[in-house]
């Protein structure tokens, strides 16, 4: 066997599965050691042609049904951002004219189904499938609450919605590249606009659109029976956090004054309330919403508005109408008022970022 080469994508993994086989049992009829076996299956090792007729002959099927170069990603599609690790399975999106291609992550509407595998360095499979990239749009946003977006618009339009999470800057920033079609933006109370926050990253020219507005607070073990805000701040408790460019970072940073941040951070809000959920820390600051479902005693610190940005010229995109038309949906509305913490009395509203 030879030393790696760039990019050979290989489906012995898939066959063997296929077949019920372990890689002991694989190695045994191929006639090669299972490290071998392993070392091909994840790509770190590229077969002899010995080796490989060997595993294609074990497999009754020829050497290219399961080895193949790489084929490069078509014309007009590309990666949004390089995949982690390969094999990726990932998401497909048109955005800005360009058919991208999303390594799936974690979302918080659990495991959406993907639209392919990419295998080999710069290829794509040969038989991508899954959704319409043109049906299909792409968040950053931060709200636990975005199932319920992502089932107003597959039943009204037929639009799938790929969230990522992403705090607010972060979100801004991949918009402000034309990565995805939407961020959601929380850097401001409610009283506030997120305006000044959008126009410092990505400039004019946008859109907000209104979804709600929440509190934001202290979540925290009931056993600890604080009663104030303040009480919490000088009780030398375990706090968790978050990211430099989140609005619960921003509303911790105002909490604690002077004091180093937490050395330990959670992602999003509700992985701040397990946190505290499991004993990691004794407090953090989350939605009302994910410190409520997690058990929580929790305490308001501030009210904030939600909105959710895109870029002015993306008006008329068929899935930023629908998007439009799913927050301002009477069922939408009432669902997301019925939330512990989050107040609907203003979704649906837009502004321009000038």
């Amino acid at each position: 066997m030879a030393n790696p080469s760039a990019g050979l994508e290989n489906r012995v993994r898939d066959y063997r599965a296929r077949r019920g086989w372990s890689q002991e049992g694989l190695a045994r009829r191929a006639g090669l050691s299972r490290a071998g076996v392993s070392a091909i299956e994840t790509g770190r090792l590229v077969p002899s042609a010995a080796a490989a007729l060997a595993l294609a002959a074990a497999f009754g099927v020829r050497v290219e049904d399961i080895f193949s170069l790489p084929r490069p990603a078509p014309e007009g599609v590309s990666w949004a951002w390089e995949p982690a690790a390969l094999p990726s399975r990932y998401w497909r999106a048109e955005v800005g004219g360009t058919t991208r291609l999303f390594p799936a992550e974690p979302t918080p509407l659990g495991v959406v189904p993907h639209d392919g595998v990419a295998r080999g360095a710069g290829s794509v499979p040969s038989e991508p499938g899954g959704a319409d990239p043109g049906a299909t749009l792409v968040m950053a946003c931060c709200d636990p609450a975005v199932g319920l977006l992502a089932d107003a618009l597959a039943r009204a339009a037929g639009v799938r919605l790929i969230a990522l999470t992403r705090p607010s800057r972060a979100a801004l920033d991949l918009l402000g590249r034309g990565l995805v079609h939407a961020a959601g933006v929380h850097l401001a109370r409610a009283g506030d606009g997120n305006d000044a926050a959008v126009r410092e990253a990505v400039g004019p020219g946008y859109v907000l659109l209104r979804v709600a507005r929440w509190e934001e607070g202290v979540a925290f073990g009931p056993a600890r029976r604080l009663r104030t805000v303040g009480e919490a701040v000088r009780s030398g408790l375990r706090w968790v956090g978050r990211e430099v460019g989140s609005g619960a970072r921003q509303c911790l940073d105002e909490l604690l004054g002077d004091r180093t941040p937490p050395r330990r951070q959670a992602h999003d809000h509700r992985g701040v309330a397990e946190a505290v959920r499991a004993g990691w820390a004794d407090a953090g600051v989350c939605l009302r919403l994910a410190g409520e479902e997690a058990g929580l005693g929790f305490l308001p610190v501030r009210e904030e508005a939600y909105d959710l940005c895109f870029p002015e010229s993306l008006a008329d995109d068929p899935r930023l109408r629908a998007l439009t038309d799913a927050v301002r949906s009477p069922v939408y509305r009432r669902l997301l008022g019925e939330l512990p913490g989050y107040d609907s009395g203003e979704t649906g509203e837009i502004r321009r970022v000038i």
